[in-house]
């Protein structure tokens, strides 16, 4: 078995970690996928973490802890959780990238919780909106946990990762393997408001060709076995490219 890919170092490291110190707590978080409509189809905007904090070097969306700030009251006085995570998302867009988001316009389509070996779990909503025209749309990203920002196509990001130029979590590379489906916005956000959010629950396991997520469903979800025989929900992280699959569950 190799030993040698970038994310069975990062989950080899992970395990030593976790049997020292036990579980971390969850730390809520919201995310946002701002697109727009470009040359070559539906883009998403990129953002690349300093190297320095959590998700260092990686590319993802807009997004990070929820404060108490961002608390919205429900009708029986308590946090709204979801229009919590919304207002979160629109703050972290406009503190990272400097971009407006309009929070009713948010579509919110699937909430992701880190493996129990992870050092610091963000249990996050994913949320989707389309970019403000105009100069509301610009990005001025803050130089500090904010290093650089693109325009990408899905297509494109996923690539870009699969050639080793560019850094991707499972829950942004799956967040893009589904917008990939479509070619513009309008599309896109109609068929995300038509879905069910999704629940993932990551497990990681290893396996020949490099670490395994696995998701609620893949024969082997439940024991951390990625050889098991069964049903598949699972992203196959090699150095060399990433592979979903997700049939019979």
């Amino acid at each position: 078995m190799s030993d040698g890919t970038r994310e069975e170092r990062r989950y080899d490291a992970w395990v030593r970690q976790h049997a020292e110190a036990g579980t971390t707590e969850l730390i809520p978080a919201a995310t946002v996928l701002v697109l727009r409509d470009g040359a070559d189809g539906l883009e998403v905007l990129m953002l690349r973490k300093n190297s320095k904090i959590a998700f260092g070097g990686m590319w993802v969306f807009p997004g990070g802890r929820i404060d108490d700030e961002d608390n919205v009251p429900g009708d029986d006085g308590e946090p709204d959780e979801l229009a919590t995570a919304g207002r979160a998302a629109v703050r972290e867009a406009a503190e990272e990238a400097r971009i407006a988001v309009d929070p009713e316009a948010l579509v919110w389509f699937s909430y992701w919780v880190p493996p129990p070996i992870t050092p610091k779990r963000f249990s996050t909503f994913f949320f989707a909106t389309r970019a403000a025209p105009g100069p509301d749309g610009v990005v001025e990203i803050d130089d500090g946990e904010i290093v650089d920002h693109a325009w990408m196509t899905p297509a494109g990001a996923m690539a870009r990762r699969d050639a080793a130029e560019i850094e991707l979590a499972p829950p942004t590379w799956v967040s893009l393997n589904l917008l990939s489906t479509w070619t513009t916005v309008g599309t896109a956000l109609e068929a995300l408001a038509d879905l069910d959010p999704e629940f993932y629950e990551t497990h990681i396991g290893r396996s020949d060709d490099g670490a395994v997520a696995m998701w609620s469903g893949d024969a082997g979800y439940e024991t951390d076995d990625p050889s098991q025989d069964g049903p598949r929900h699972r992203l196959t992280m090699s150095d060399g490219g990433y592979v979903y699959e997700r049939t019979g569950c």
